[in-house]
């Protein structure tokens, strides 16, 4: 089960916008970390990144250490894999977002759909009437006074 961070913006006539932002390891952010940044609206970070990139492969390529600076680059991409979402929350609290909760969910849709049913809306939309939540009666378990494995309770002994 991944966590999902879920972020809203009070909007106009109390309709909010809600973000749901995974909260696991990002591979396309690994992969190539300033089109990730940029394309989640992170601009001085996105900057931030292209530049440690560039000065850190440009300074292994002229030190004779192509090894080292490949090595300080994917440094670069693994920070940017394992801290963008957390980053994506950060710009989201500085944009004036507000944190509702964690929601833990398979997919993304579970997720909306979990977040749906604590908020008390339908998840197909609004209109729409909620499923009726069917339990079925609890039923008292019966006793047995025969054999117990294990320790058990006897009688007659404190």
């Amino acid at each position: 089960m991944t966590g999902y961070v879920v972020m809203e913006k009070p909007g106009r006539d109390g309709v909010a916008d809600v973000v749901f932002v995974r909260d696991a390891f990002s591979w396309i952010a690994f992969i190539v970390p300033p089109l990730w940044l940029l394309f989640h609206r992170l601009w001085g970070e996105a900057l931030i990144a292209f530049l440690a990139l560039g000065v850190l492969s440009l300074a292994g390529e002229q030190a004779g250490w192509d090894l080292a600076g490949s090595l300080l680059t994917l440094l670069v991409s693994l920070y940017v894999g394992l801290e963008g979402q957390g980053m994506r929350l950060a710009a989201l609290h500085r944009r004036g977002w507000r944190e509702w909760g964690a929601v833990e969910a398979r997919t993304l849709f579970d997720a909306e759909t979990r977040y749906a049913a604590e908020r008390g809306e339908a998840a197909d939309g609004p209109g729409v009437e909620p499923a009726p939540h069917i339990v079925p009666a609890a039923t008292p378990r019966a006793t047995h006074p025969g054999l117990v494995l294990g320790l058990g309770p006897t009688q007659g002994r404190a």
